[in-house]
């Protein structure tokens, strides 16, 4: 992967955790609303991240890196594919039968409704009361959602520091090329 992939990467990881600070912050919003368009209060929403499959390249020269210097991982012996992802430098490709691909971005794979049921208060004097007094409200735990907005946020910045860091590197390599 050359320096732009890397940026593609991070850009890509940023647009992520952007969708996923804005639903926390829908979450943190609705967190009292008992009546929605559709009826019923509001559910909470989650974030679901995917791997992107990347170019193999990377895989093929740490498989033969590694069958040079561990004792006889070849490349083609699937034992150099277990040792790195059990390593945790790949992930295995959902549905592959051993393959394994190089993971060089992320994106969001949807937006899931939390299947959990809401929660119910005695307020009989509540306009979204039942005929027994209880409102349902969504199933949305303040504390929570802030830990994953806090999550978002520094998973942000830290992605906007390797893209200045990646600038960084670019003019650098270009005051190389200068002189």
């Amino acid at each position: 992967m050359n320096l732009f992939g890397m940026m593609d990467a991070s850009g890509e990881a940023m647009q992520a955790e952007r969708v996923r600070a804005e639903v926390v912050a829908a979450n943190m919003a609705n967190a009292e609303t008992t009546r929605t368009a559709t009826g019923g209060p509001y559910h909470r929403q989650h974030v679901v991240f995917a791997a992107d499959s990347g170019d193999t390249r990377f895989l093929d020269s740490m498989s033969t890196a590694w069958g040079a210097g561990k004792g006889g991982l070849a490349p083609g012996s699937g034992l150099a594919s277990s040792a790195l992802v059990s390593s945790g430098l790949v992930s295995s490709a959902p549905g592959s039968t051993g393959n394994v691909a190089v993971a060089p971005g992320v994106h969001i794979a949807g937006v899931v409704e939390d299947p959990s049921p809401p929660l119910r208060r005695y307020d009989p004097g509540h306009p979204d009361a039942g005929p027994d007094g209880y409102v349902e409200y969504p199933d949305i735990n303040p504390i929570s959602e802030m830990v994953d907005l806090m999550g978002a946020t520094r998973a942000y910045g830290l992605n906007s520091s390797a893209v200045q860091a990646e600038k960084g590197m670019i003019a650098s390599a270009l005051e190389i090329a200068k002189s």
